[in-house]
């Protein structure tokens, strides 16, 4: 396993020497990466003797600048940033690639983790808030800071987390990094718009959250994605086959069309089950009378895939106001599904549009109740169920 270490220009800069050593202990061979101001709080050199390689700290140092940071990103399992200061965390997240690990940044296809650092108003600023949302929307681990005494005499949060704790999320992500290398599955996202007329249509209050942090949850550990969305507002994925569509109907024919060539599914949409009998031509007027719309079964895809499915592993969502037990394991039997995510849409925590989510893991077999969690952390849950399913199909192919 290969990490590239990148460390930026704070007080915790020296505790990269014991994130490499703790990193070297778990097999893994780490190439630093430093930044002008990094090297004000630790030498180039330290980290050379302790890595055994050289240290790239400038852009336009003796290598070949038009491809160097392709070749390292290309080469590694993971960028690991840390210390990372408020301004890399703003460099990340808008593009911009002055150094060489701005540079490096934008040329990785492979996850990448910080581990910010910084004052505790810093760390608070909607400025540097900002940043961290940007980047955990495109799929970057973040190690929170901790709370204590900082530098700068000022107690809070912001300082570096343990070192140990950084390497075990890294580590962590390593090990996940090529477990689906060579699958091909396919993910669903968002809602379905069905349209009324010109300018009205019904959908419902799906973000598509949780379902594009379960495709970039495959994509980093190596499966082949396709990712089917309605309409969101999200930034796309990287690295990712995207798929946009707009109604059920289009949903249906994307997903049903692609089913043979995946190996597992992983419906996370919200897909509409009725839309409007007729569309009508332009804008419906309004005249002062009431408005009666007539409505019509949407394709159940959920229940076509189940009925057509041979050896793909299937996992289907519901979202229930109340019995959400019963009503899932109605749906597993019925839908012929292998698991079922099922969530408490009334949850404040775990509401629509929200960034974490309390769920059950349901299957013929075994349940899981999980605890509320951020979407990423169940997005890696149900991805290492889905593993154990693949594993046991293959087993018996």
């Amino acid at each position: 396993m290969r990490v590239v270490l990148g460390v930026t220009g704070c007080i915790g800069a020296y505790k990269a020497a014991e994130i490499l050593r703790l990193l070297q202990k778990r097999g893994v061979d780490v190439f630093p990466v430093m930044t002008a101001h990094a090297q004000k709080f630790l030498t180039a050199l330290t980290l050379e003797k302790l890595s055994g390689h050289a240290v790239v700290t400038d852009l336009f140092q003796d290598h070949d600048v038009s491809i160097e940071h392709i070749s390292l990103a290309r080469a590694s399992d993971l960028l690991l940033v840390a210390p990372a200061t408020a301004n890399i965390l703003a460099k990340f997240a808008h593009g911009v690639a002055d150094d060489f690990l701005s540079t490096l940044y934008l040329s990785t296809t492979t996850p990448v983790l910080v581990a910010p650092a910084m004052n505790v108003e810093m760390w608070k600023h909607p400025a540097t808030q900002a940043s961290v949302a940007i980047l955990r929307a495109r799929g970057v681990g973040i190690v929170e800071p901790e709370s204590g005494y900082l530098a700068c005499g000022e107690e809070g949060e912001g300082r570096l987390a343990d070192p140990e704790k950084i390497v075990e999320a890294a580590v962590s992500i390593l090990a996940r990094t090529r477990s689906l290398a060579g699958r091909k599955v396919l993910v669903t996202a968002g809602p379905t718009v069905e349209d009324l007329d010109a300018v009205r249509f019904i959908s419902n209050r799906s973000s598509g959250k949780m379902g594009y942090e379960i495709a970039i949850e495959a994509r980093n550990r190596g499966a082949e994605v396709t990712l089917v969305s309605g309409p969101t507002s999200l930034e796309l994925p990287s690295g990712v086959d995207y798929v946009a569509v707009r109604s059920a109907a289009e949903m249906a024919d994307a997903v049903l069309s692609r089913f043979a060539s995946v190996e597992a599914v992983v419906m996370a949409a919200a897909v509409s089950d009725y839309r409007p009998a007729e569309t009508a031509e332009g804008k419906i007027k309004k005249d002062g009378r009431s408005l009666a719309l007539s409505l019509v079964p949407t394709t159940d895809i959920l229940k076509t895939l189940g009925e057509r499915k041979k050896y793909q592993i299937l996992v289907g969502f519901a979202a229930e106001s109340s019995d959400l037990k019963k009503n899932a394991a109605k749906k597993l039997r019925e839908k012929r599904l292998d698991l079922i995510v099922a969530n408490q849409i009334t949850g404040p925590d775990s509401a629509f549009g929200s960034n974490s989510n309390r769920v059950l893991f349901l299957s013929e077999s075994e349940e899981e109740e999980l605890p509320l969690l951020s979407k990423r952390e169940v997005a890696a849950r149900l991805w290492d169920r889905i593993e154990q399913k693949l594993g046991a199909a293959r087993a018996h192919a």
